[in-house]
C-alpha cells in the first residue's frame, strides 16, 4: 500500500473516530437534559427503552473506538492492510468498506465458516 492510500485510510479512521466521539457527547448531553419523570407508565417505559438502546449503541461504539485506535497503530507500524492470519494484503475495496479489517476476505470467510461449524456442535 502506498503512502497516499495509507494517508487516506488514516484520515478516514480519524474522521470516523471523531464522529463517534461527537455522538458520545451528544448522547451524554441528551441524557443529562432528559431527566423529566413521565407520569404515564407507557411513556416512561418508552423513554427507558430508548435510553437503554442508546447506551447499548454507545457501548458498541466504545469498543469500535479501540479497534479504530488499533488500526491507526497498525498504520504507524506498517502492518496496516495485511491479513493477520495469512500475511497477504487485504484488498483496498475491503478496507474502504471496513477500514478496521484485520483479515482478508478469504480468511474472514474461513473464520466465519469455522464459527458456524463449532456453534452447531
Amino acid at each position: 500500500m502506498n503512502e497516499r492510500q495509507l494517508e487516506y485510510f488514516k484520515q478516514k479512521l480519524l474522521q470516523w473516530k471523531e464522529d463517534i466521539l461527537r455522538e458520545f457527547r451528544e448522547t451524554l448531553s441528551h441524557l443529562q437534559n432528559e431527566t423529566e419523570n413521565h407520569p404515564d407508565l407507557a411513556d416512561r417505559a418508552t423513554s427507558e427503552t430508548d435510553r437503554a438502546l442508546e447506551l447499548r449503541t454507545r457501548d458498541r461504539q466504545r469498543k469500535l473506538i479501540s479497534k479504530i485506535d488499533e488500526a491507526l497503530r497498525r498504520i504507524e507500524d506498517g502492518s496496516y492492510g495485511y491479513c493477520e492470519e495469512t500475511g497477504e494484503p487485504i484488498g483496498v475495496a475491503r478496507l474502504d468498506a471496513r477500514p478496521i479489517a484485520t483479515l482478508s476476505l478469504e480468511a474472514q470467510e474461513r473464520h466465519e465458516r469455522r464459527e458456524r461449524v463449532h456453534r452447531d456442535d
